[in-house]
């Protein structure tokens, strides 16, 4: 399994924008993205170091793996 970057919620934000997640809201320090196309939803906590079990979530949430989303960074 390959290793997962550290990376921050806005660079989450930022990769899952490219394969059409859309802000939606913030509530507090969690970032709400949509995606039109399935209405897939995702909270993305804004939070400067994501942690490696929160993150993986919301790659399986968003229906990648993790090269795939190593590829978006």
């Amino acid at each position: 399994m390959p290793k997962l970057p550290t990376v921050s919620g806005q660079e989450v934000v930022k990769a899952l924008s490219k394969i059409g997640f859309k802000f939606r809201r913030q509530v507090g320090s969690h970032v709400i993205l949509k995606r039109q196309m399935d209405g897939k939803r995702l909270s993305i906590p804004n939070h400067r170091e994501i942690p490696k079990g929160t993150l993986r979530a919301i790659i399986r949430q968003a229906g990648l793996t993790v090269d795939e989303f190593v590829a978006l960074l």
